[in-house]
């Protein structure tokens, strides 16, 4: 059970991290109305979805590298893992 929810995890970072990309972009951007007025506002709304979309892009395309740096760290663990039981067995007899 606890492998299957940290492989669970482990496969949800990439998604976890494109959401709070967006989410942290949405935060920390104030209203289009107050940036360029009125006028310009309803651009500003389309250009401001423009770039949400891409911080998500860029936020799951870095979970997506960490990921596969922890994959690569836990299959190099269990590599040695199993190199150092079989070296040892062959020590013993």
């Amino acid at each position: 059970m606890r492998i299957l929810i940290k492989n669970l995890f482990i496969g949800a970072l990439p998604l976890l991290l494109g959401f709070a990309a967006g989410y942290l972009f949405t935060r920390t951007l104030s209203s289009c109305g107050s940036m360029v007025g009125p006028l310009f506002a309803a651009k500003c709304h389309g250009r401001v979805l423009q770039y949400q979309i891409r911080f998500q892009t860029l936020g799951t395309a870095l979970g997506c590298v960490i990921v596969a740096v922890i994959g690569m760290v836990r299959e190099l663990r269990a590599r040695r893992a199993v190199q150092s039981r079989a070296s040892s067995q062959g020590d013993s007899p």
